[in-house]
């Protein structure tokens, strides 16, 4: 089974045209991965779905690197 951080880079890979291999934690979403509003919008619904989270329009406003968004799944996951 996949970690969080796997899953995550994947989504984040999926939207983006990126290699997992190529991302980081340290990686910028839009700035280092070159994903647009339309993008980051659909990584969090992805996030969302996969995860069976809610991601709130403020966090997921705050989510600019991928360990952010790592970050957020791990301290938001239930059970």
């Amino acid at each position: 089974m996949a970690s969080i951080d796997e899953k995550v880079i994947g989504i984040i890979a999926e939207r983006t045209g990126q290699k997992p291999e190529a991302i980081k934690r340290e990686s910028q979403i839009i700035a280092d991965l070159g994903a647009d509003s339309l993008d980051t919008v659909e990584i969090v619904m992805q996030i969302e779905e996969v995860f069976n989270i809610k991601v709130p329009e403020e966090a997921a406003s705050k989510l600019r690197t991928v360990g952010d968004a790592i970050d957020y799944v791990k301290a938001n996951q239930k059970g």
